[in-house]
Parts: C-alpha cells; sequence; structure tokens
C-alpha cells in the first residue's frame, strides 16, 4: 500500500496488566522495564491523522507518557473494559482542542458505550461530560462473507468547535473549513475476529497502510486472513503458552503469524503466564526471526 504508518504502542498488557495487583511471580517482580506493561492500546499516525485504538483505564497515563496532545479519533476493538475503561478522560482533549472526539466502533459496542457513560449520551449534557461522536462500522456479521467495510476517518479540525461557558458546558460552533482540511482523510480496512471459538463476541481489527494491529481473538476467519496480505507489520494476542478460552495460545499465535506472512510481526496483550521480554524474544525468534515480543513505547515505522 501507498501510505505508511506508525505505530507506537502505548500499552502491550493483557487485561490487568503487568506487574497484576498483589502477584509475587518471577514476571510480576522483574526490574526490566519490558516487563512493565499498560493495558493494550496503540496510536498510528497516518495520512496526517492521529488515531488511538482502545482507551482502556491506562488512557490518562498513556497520553500523558507520550505527551499525546492531539487527537482525530478513536478505534475501539470491542466494549470489554480493559479497551474502553478510558473514554471519560476525552474530556481533557475537548477543552485542550476545543473539538468532540470521533470514536467507531461495532453497534454493539455503541450500545454498552450507552451504558456505561449514559451522561455522555443524554439529551441535554451536565457540564463537562464528554464530547464524543460515535459512528458505527458496517458489516459485522455472524459469518462474514466480505466482513466489515472500509471506513474514513477524518481530520477533528472538520467537526464544530466547542465554546465553553462556565457553569453551562459547551456550546457549538460550525469551523471555518480550508480545502487542506479536507484532505486530511484516511481509509481504514476494519479486520473482524473473534474472542471467543464459539463467536460469541465480535472483536474488531484494523488495516492501516502498511501495518495491522489486532488483539484479543481466539479465532479468524479466512476471508478475514486475506485482507492481511502484504504487511510490514502485523500484531496479535497472546496471555498464556497454553490454551485459553478467548485468546491465541503461543503456537496459536505463531501460526496465525505465519498465515498472514507480514515482514514483522509482533505479540501483544501479554500477560504474567508468559515468560519475561528476554525469555519471551527468544522464544519467539526460535520460531521464526521475524517474531517478537512488543512493549510499552516500542514504536513500528
Amino acid at each position: 500500500m501507498e501510505n505508511k504508518a506508525k505505530l507506537t504502542f502505548l500499552g502491550s498488557g493483557t487485561s490487568q496488566g503487568v506487574p497484576m495487583i498483589g502477584c509475587d511471580c518471577a514476571v510480576c517482580r522483574s526490574t526490566d522495564p519490558h516487563d512493565k506493561r499498560l493495558r493494550a492500546s496503540v496510536l498510528v499516525e497516518y495520512c496526517g491523522l492521529t488515531i488511538l485504538v482502545d482507551a482502556g483505564p491506562d488512557f490518562r497515563q498513556q497520553m500523558l507518557r507520550e505527551n499525546v496532545r492531539h487527537l482525530d479519533a478513536i478505534l475501539l476493538t470491542h466494549n470489554h473494559k480493559d479497551h474502553t475503561g478510558g473514554i471519560d478522560d476525552v474530556r481533557s482533549f475537548n477543552l485542550l482542542e476545543q473539538k468532540p472526539i470521533n470514536i467507531y466502533c461495532q453497534d454493539y459496542v455503541l450500545n454498552s458505550l450507552k451504558k456505561e457513560y449514559a451522561y455522555a449520551f443524554a439529551e441535554v449534557l451536565y457540564p463537562g461530560a464528554p464530547e464524543i461522536k460515535v459512528h458505527v462500522i458496517s458489516g459485522a456479521k455472524e459469518a462474514p462473507t466480505d466482513g466489515p467495510q472500509p471506513f474514513e476517518v477524518h481530520s477533528n479540525q472538520l467537526e464544530d468547535t466547542l465554546i465553553w461557558e462556565s457553569s453551562k458546558g459547551y456550546h457549538h460552533e460550525k469551523p471555518v473549513i480550508t480545502p487542506e482540511m479536507e484532505k486530511l482523510r484516511a481509509t481504514i480496512i476494519p479486520i473482524q475476529g473473534w474472542h471467543h471459538k464459539e463467536k460469541q463476541l465480535s472483536v474488531m481489527g484494523y488495516r492501516f497502510g502498511n501495518i495491522a494491529y489486532l488483539t484479543d481473538l481466539n479465532l479468524i476467519d479466512d476471508c478475514e486472513i486475506e485482507k492481511l496480505q502484504g504487511l510490514d507489520y502485523v500484531t496479535v494476542n497472546c496471555v498464556k503458552i497454553g490454551s485459553h478460552y478467548s485468546h491465541f495460545s503461543f503456537a496459536e499465535a505463531c501460526a496465525f503469524f505465519r498465515k498472514v506472512g507480514a515482514k514483522q510481526s509482533y505479540l501483544t496483550h501479554i500477560s504474567h503466564l508468559l515468560p519475561g521480554y528476554n525469555e519471551l524474544e527468544a522464544l519467539l525468534q526460535k520460531e521464526d526471526p521475524t517474531f517478537h515480543a512488543a512493549y510499552d513505547g516500542l514504536v513500528l515505522r
């Protein structure tokens, strides 16, 4: 693909992070900074846009650590709290950029957000509530043939300007849009997988030109893997060496990497049940020199 992306791992850990609360295992006690893993999330710079994939409970810490001051959109993979628990903190970007945040997700994820963040969807917003605009990704099916359809993400400069009024909240003003602002758009290819082999929970991965980010998979149909051909980089999840009801095992993740055939492949959503970084990297290198373990702060470009 013509457009190149840059991807930064904001978090490479599983739902409880590493170290896990109260755990004294060797990985949780490790002093290697590679073994300090926040909840899984990445920041992607693509076609002039800055796009976040997942906003979990560590969202605020991740934004501060990487000094992120601009977001055009958030893409959500699914509705689990370790991927959506930081949505309230978009309020800081509302105030900083004077723009709402565009969120892209599946329909069932939107329904979850409406329950968990009901105050952000009220007819009259409480002053200071998150200002978000949710866009539903179309085409996800229980047994996909063509699967979810590509969609366009645009610059947040095209959104209404938020003007704060003390004790009243924001009112919206239409922006002055220039031809340069209109050009800031990117087409994203969604990749549907499953968080359970019985297809009980649909999870969306995303391809940004030469990079694809997938996580929380336990099953993916061959028709979706076809969309991942010709990549420079691909990621996928693994929480333990052996089998797991909702995540790839080590062997399954390696088999996925071989099917995709990217130039470089990275494990993410890593738990303390896997070896520490150096040992895990050695295991992956034994499988294939192009297989690696991701870590917080790693940049792919």
